[in-house]
């Protein structure tokens, strides 16, 4: 249940085309395009170095993302950090016998096929902690 690195940053953004062409515009190296019906957003994943940024726009009003934005007066911003784990599970029983609120207790399927289970923000000091493993 190692944490390896820091896997990507999760920006919200409420136009997915612009966002992705003022990312081009700034030099980040565009890796593709892909929706999460899961979680109810399209992404556009951005790498940089052994990291990437991966921008958010919801796909449905009802998604995680869309009552970010709503919150955050009808703007985007830094959603999430994610950790790339070894042994999500594990990771997860850990955490939650360290008494940290999950929002996810198990594993769902996120972008690119990867293990994912979100921390709330209320147990990491207001930031939402996505842990991912990669298949």
């Amino acid at each position: 249940m190692k944490l390896n690195k820091i896997d990507h940053i999760g920006i919200a953004v409420t136009d997915l085309e612009a966002a992705k062409k003022l990312y081009e515009a700034m030099g980040f190296r565009y890796t593709g395009r892909e929706t999460v019906e899961d979680q109810k957003v399209e992404t556009a994943f951005f790498e940089i170095g052994e990291s990437k940024i991966e921008l958010l726009a919801a796909t449905d009003p009802s998604s995680p993302i869309a009552k970010f934005i709503e919150k955050n007066g009808n703007k985007g911003g830094i959603a999430h950090i994610a950790i790339n784990v070894t042994d999500i599970e594990e990771k997860l029983k850990d955490l939650q016998s360290k008494g940290f609120q999950l929002i996810d207790e198990t594993p769902k399927t996120g972008a690119h096929g990867a293990k994912i289970a979100f921390v709330h923000p209320k147990s990491t000091s207001g930031v939402l902690l996505e842990l991912c493993e990669k298949l």
